[in-house]
């Protein structure tokens, strides 16, 4: 089954900003586009908003003028459902309300052909329960853009628990056709992106209420640790912190309330408080013309140690060896293999973050996961109470000897960027294991749905098969609330390889 031909009339039903995206993807392909509003009148205003798009295209050389006036051509206000007889796709992207999107679907059935492709855009309702009010369900799919659709090349291609093959295949090649770049999953709660992003917003969120940093210092160390485009704060304040909690609410109740799910208090309270974010001038952050930049905490300089002894194999950040030689502090090599961990001149430790937490031992500072430690400009430390004041100053001055900004946060197990990825690492691999994607549709979908330096798999094989599943495995130890519990593909994952060299998980 191959796209859509250019002669095939499309409509987008919903006038609002994604319509009007979708309209604008599928109309720049060169299709014919009605656009309908149950709001009278609403439908030209949208038709108008893409026209005056059009000519900032041409402004920018993006778009020919003949273009943009062959386009302006094709689309057509629709007053009502009829005059959408013969498209051969209807997107809807109305307000999601099961009730509402289903009730308009099967008015859809009575006006288009049997050949007509029928699709939603929604993002957190059930591909499957939508379709389900249909007489005719297989012709029905998920295509879930995102915003804003004319920019962001991702599509997610839902196939609902009764939609066809030919009508999901259709709908895929249709939009790679339009210039983006579709993956393919099964109706599940978040679909790919939605599911597998979680645990980004709610391990920052976590930190935060176990009061181990604040927003600025997670935010930072989130970007400039762990090269992710934005913070999980500032990025929830971008979105809308009431539709941010929102999807997070509908993932969590659709899997039935699953722990790993839960939504943030802290995010509820802020939602409470009609601090939403930018559009309301205040959400984590505050906005607005005289508003005070919030700044992460940063260590004051401290004197680096004249040399490090390295014991054992430091894994993710073995790097970091090379790294310290060229800073010209001296590298010592332990023979003997007592862990994984450089010792300081003081006798204090310096370890990964491993979901452990540094009041357990004599005398050690965690260090979290960086994305590139040559290239990470702040890095975080965590100790406890207990650690030496020596310790935690020559760890300090050993990172910032390499260029790096330090950040101190609390004794959080997992740190910052380390719990976030493994977690993230772990939905990926119970994804795959459940038959929603496959591992490469998942990458894609996270480099290109939400601006993930790595995708998850490129992420498991950077650090290792059993980096994530020995980090969640302590992390469940310390929260046995299921939370950092796991899966059972990640556990099959780790232990596949150790099994081969003999040993155990």
């Amino acid at each position: 089954m191959t796209a859509l031909d250019l002669s095939s009339p499309v409509a987008v039903v919903g006038a609002g900003t994604m319509g009007q995206g979708i309209a604008q993807v599928a109309l720049v392909a060169g299709h014919c586009v009605r656009l309908y509003d149950a709001v009278p009148g609403r439908a030209q205003e949208a038709a108008d908003t893409i026209g005056g798009r059009l000519d900032r295209l041409v402004e920018k050389d993006r778009l020919g003028g003949a273009d943009r006036d062959a386009a302006r051509a094709r689309l057509l206000p629709a007053s009502d459902l009829a005059d959408l007889a013969d498209c051969t796709l209807v997107v809807e992207a109305v307000l999601e309300r099961l009730d509402a999107k289903q009730e308009l679907f099967r008015a859809l059935e009575d006006v288009v052909g049997e050949d007509c492709l029928l699709a939603t855009n929604t993002s957190s309702l059930s591909v499957t329960a939508i379709g389900g009010a249909l007489r005719n369900p297989g012709r029905f799919v998920g295509l879930h853009f995102f915003n804003p659709a004319p920019l962001l090349p991702l599509v997610e291609v839902v196939s609902g628990f009764a939609t066809d093959v030919t009508s999901a295949t259709r709908a895929y090649e249709t939009a790679r056709a339009w210039g983006k770049t579709p993956v393919a999953c099964a109706d599940t709660p978040g679909f790919i992106v939605n599911r597998i992003a979680r645990p980004f917003y709610a391990e920052a969120f976590a930190v935060y209420e176990a009061q181990g940093a604040d927003p600025a210092t997670i935010d930072a160390v989130l970007r400039e640790c762990g090269g992710f485009r934005m913070g999980a704060f500032e990025l929830t304040d971008l979105i809308g912190q009431d539709v941010n909690e929102s999807v997070t609410r509908s993932v969590w109740r659709s899997f039935f309330q699953d722990v790993r799910f839960t939504p943030s208090l802290a995010q509820q309270r802020l939602v409470e408080s009609g601090r939403l974010g930018r559009k309301t001038g205040q959400g984590w952050y505050a906005y607005g013309d005289d508003a005070e930049q919030a700044e992460p905490h940063t260590a004051e300089r401290a004197r680096p140690p004249a040399y490090v002894s390295v014991e054992g194999d430091l894994g993710p950040a073995s790097e970091l060896v090379g790294l310290i030689r060229e800073a010209g502090i001296q590298v010592r090599e332990e023979e003997e293999d007592h862990g994984t961990r450089l010792v300081l001149p003081g006798g204090g430790q310096l370890a990964l973050a491993d979901g452990q937490t540094s009041v357990e031992f004599r005398d050690v500072v965690y260090f979290d996961l960086a994305l590139d430690y040559r290239r990470a400009t702040r890095i975080a430390l965590s100790a406890s109470q207990d650690t030496a004041p020596q310790t935690l100053a020559e760890a300090t001055g050993l990172f910032q000897a390499l260029g790096k900004d330090v950040s101190v946060i609390g004794d959080v197990p997992g740190m910052i960027v380390a719990r976030t990825v493994a977690r993230i690492v772990d939905l990926a691999h119970d994804a795959v294991a459940k038959g929603v994607a496959t591992e490469e549709d998942i990458d894609t979908a996270m480099r290109l749905g939400v601006n993930y330096p790595l995708g998850p798999f490129e992420w498991s094989r950077r650090l290792g098969r059993n980096w994530a599943y020995a980090l969640l495995d302590d992390l469940h130890l310390r929260d046995p609330s299921g939370r950092y519990a796991p899966s059972l593909a990640l556990y099959r994952h780790a232990y596949a390889t150790d099994k081969r060299e003999g040993g155990t998980s």
